[in-house]
């Protein structure tokens, strides 16, 4: 952290960031709530959106107390340090007329440039709770996002975007989050669905979405916030912005027309759920590239993702067995690999203004997701020593609405 004086910070590229943490706030709230309560059964659709609120609720705070300030100063390689902890020292002084500033974005208020990264922490977070959804007990789950939030995605974020992290100097490229939101919630996701087991009744009987549109909804969120996400990672309402875009949009539609045309090949039948997958698929596949590829690119990286996230939602998740309720590592962690390899394959240097080898990429993909793997089984299994982390057989039938909240979606 720096004081700079009021007229060093820029107020277009200001006012751009806080529209886009706005944007990134809205694909959780009430994006992800959404889309992730409109596929479980109804008896768990006021405990699903209850879930995501929470979190969002809990990780807001964590980020602010610690995992800001853990992520984004710049102390080793590995972990920053705890010096911005509620943004001590974070002032306006009226007499001198200087502000806060980010070494990262000294162009920006801290607080804006923080509330940017609180949005990517809360949204991360979220995404996993679609994996552990209609049998993780409430307490559990919120204990865990507080724990994951701190010791899983701040040292992952500080390793790739803070210009002192390992992965950013060995010249990995995620420009909004490729690596450090989808291949890190999606293979937390994973580790949650094995360690919690399987649904009652899960490969036995049909699990039916209480509302695909309710999910269709939450799609059109997610697609309009992620405008914020990509675009917004810019720190600046310049090209590279306006780029990114595009080429947000330009993926979403390859990648829910490809994995909407496989699905027709395969199945005999083009399905919504499918079409709003695959958009999904797209738009995290292209997040790590937005910034450095043309549009051309975009559309084959849509194209790829719409069908790698396909196999990964069918054929992978059946061979792994896990019971990942809502397809979080199908999707977003599948998606993540993918986009964060073909980020190597076709970003345009004269854009980017650097390059990036598929090894690299490789190593940051099986870096990240070794580390939240491991950090996510530690930390449920520290959380079962104090309590169960499923609920028990009755509310599971019962559903989690009534058992655990008294409440009940009509």
């Amino acid at each position: 952290m720096e004081l700079v004086p009021l007229t060093a910070i820029d107020k277009a590229d200001t006012g751009w960031v806080m529209v886009s943490s706005a944007l990134v706030l809205l694909m959780t709230l009430p994006g992800i709530a959404l889309f992730y309560a409109g596929l479980v059964r109804r008896k768990n659709v006021v405990n699903t959106m209850v879930a995501i609120f929470a979190v969002a609720c809990v990780v807001t705070l964590t980020w602010f107390g610690l995992g800001y300030s853990l992520a984004f100063t710049a102390d080793s390689l590995w972990l920053g340090n705890l010096s911005r902890a509620w943004f001590a020292a974070l002032h306006y002084d009226g007499k001198r007329n200087l502000i806060s500033v980010s070494h990262l974005a000294p162009h920006l208020p801290e607080a804006a440039y923080a509330l940017f990264q609180a949005a990517f922490a809360i949204i991360t977070t979220s995404l996993i709770v679609g994996a552990v959804v209609e049998r993780m007990r409430f307490a559990a789950l919120l204990l865990f996002a507080a724990l994951w939030s701190v010791l899983v995605y701040a040292p992952i974020a500080h390793w790739v975007w803070e210009s002192g992290g390992w992965l950013n100097q060995l010249g990995a490229l995620d420009f909004a989050g490729g690596a450090v939101v989808h291949v890190n919630a999606g293979v937390a996701a994973l580790v949650c669905a094995f360690m919690l087991g399987r649904r009652r009744g899960y490969g036995m009987e049909a699990f039916e979405p209480n509302s695909l549109g309710w999910t269709a909804m939450g799609t059109a969120l997610l697609l309009f916030g992620w405008f914020g996400f990509n675009a917004g990672s810019a720190l600046s309402a310049d090209g590279r912005a306006a780029l990114a875009f595009v080429v947000t949009l330009v993926a979403a539609s390859a990648g829910g027309l490809a994995w909407l045309l496989v699905e027709w090949l395969m199945r005999g039948a083009p399905t919504l759920l499918g079409l709003l997958s695959g958009m999904v698929g797209g738009l995290v596949a292209i997040t790590p590239a937005a910034g450095f590829v043309q549009v051309g690119s975009a559309v084959w990286i849509g194209l790829i993702a719409g069908a790698v996230c396909f196999w990964g939602a069918t054929w992978l998740k059946r061979r792994l067995g896990a019971d990942d309720s809502l397809d979080v590592f199908g999707v977003h962690g599948v998606g993540g690999i993918a986009g964060s390899i073909l980020t190597a394959v076709f970003a345009d240097p004269l854009i980017a203004g650097t390059g990036t080898t598929v090894l690299n990429q490789l190593i940051a993909v099986l870096a990240i997701a070794a580390y939240s793997a491991a950090g996510t089984a530690v930390i449920l299994l520290l959380i079962r020593v104090l309590m169960p982390l499923r609920v028990d057989n009755v509310q599971e039938i019962e559903g989690l609405d009534i058992s655990l909240h008294l409440e009940r979606q009509h």
